[in-house]
């Protein structure tokens, strides 16, 4: 046991994780990476190390915690967004790919507006402004979260990566602001939106609840913010939100009621209904 090589324990580990996870090699390797503090690479450069008892004993642990079912981010404090290393905590939901897409539909409708207000609500770790503000250090941001131990996680990595003005705002949703004070041209959001009696729920136990689960089928706080938008934008000012891939009718729906102009909804890389925006 005391004289196992790199290789051998990840393969160890491959075994145990491969009816857990799909990515039972790349999760294998990050978590010995991270209890070693080395890089990836090193493991291929070194598959013959030996490693300590020491070693062997805090790789064991994060291994369990991950058989356990805890994400791999939760385990390592960090998930890539963006391209961007970002530090995550319980606190805060993991960042998922599919966000990436609200990045997109942000930075083509920015494009010529680089000095623009940009309103990111219920942050998190700060992920879609953390990448918003390293593509245009010029924009102005402020990040609105509730959670005041999210807001932590989110200013440390607007300390680490972001090139532009961001200002945390402790607050729910639009709440924190009165309409006169506002002027934004772009309010963005991935909040809670899933129902609180849906199956999958199960498989994100470790996350906050409250980043993810919302009355009225998973619609209350898209409703919220929907209705509130209206009054912090400039005339002509674009509403982002990522939603539910059974939501779309529902989100039109709302716009509509509230008057938005120019009602869209995007796809993702799986054809699924992903986010919806309009203009105030």
């Amino acid at each position: 046991m005391s004289h196992m090589t790199l290789r051998e324990i990840i393969q160890q580990a491959c075994e145990k994780l491969k009816t857990l996870s799909d990515s039972a090699r790349l999760d294998a390797e990050y978590l010995l990476c991270h209890s070693l503090g080395v890089s990836r690479s090193y493991c291929y450069t070194w598959p013959e190390k030996t490693l300590s008892a020491a070693e062997i004993n805090a790789f064991n642990a994060l291994l369990q915690r991950r058989l356990a079912g805890e994400p791999i981010a939760y385990i390592t404090g960090t998930q890539e967004f963006w391209s961007l290393d970002l530090q995550v905590s319980p606190a805060t939901l993991i960042p998922r790919p599919e966000t990436e897409l609200l990045v997109e539909q942000a930075l083509a409708y920015l494009e010529d507006k680089p000095n623009a207000l940009v309103l990111d609500l219920g942050t998190g770790s700060g992920a879609i402004a953390c990448a918003l503000a390293v593509e245009i250090p010029t924009l102005q941001i402020i990040a609105v979260d509730y959670d005041h131990n999210a807001l932590k996680v989110a200013q440390n990595n607007f300390r680490q990566h972001a090139r532009a003005q961001v200002q945390c705002v402790q607050g729910n949703w639009l709440a924190a602001f009165s309409t006169t004070e506002l002027n934004a041209d772009l309010i963005l959001a991935n909040p809670p939106y899933i129902d609180p009696e849906h199956p999958c729920l199960e498989t994100l136990r470790y996350e906050p609840k409250q980043a993810l689960v919302a009355k009225d089928k998973g619609l209350a706080d898209l409703a919220q913010i929907i209705q509130d938008a209206k009054g912090c934008l400039r005339k002509g000012g674009l509403l982002l939100l990522e939603h539910g891939y059974d939501q779309k009718a529902a989100l039109q729906q709302l716009l509509a009621q509230q008057n938005y102009a120019q009602i869209q909804t995007k796809n993702d890389l799986a054809g699924l209904a992903r986010l919806s925006y309009a203009y105030a």
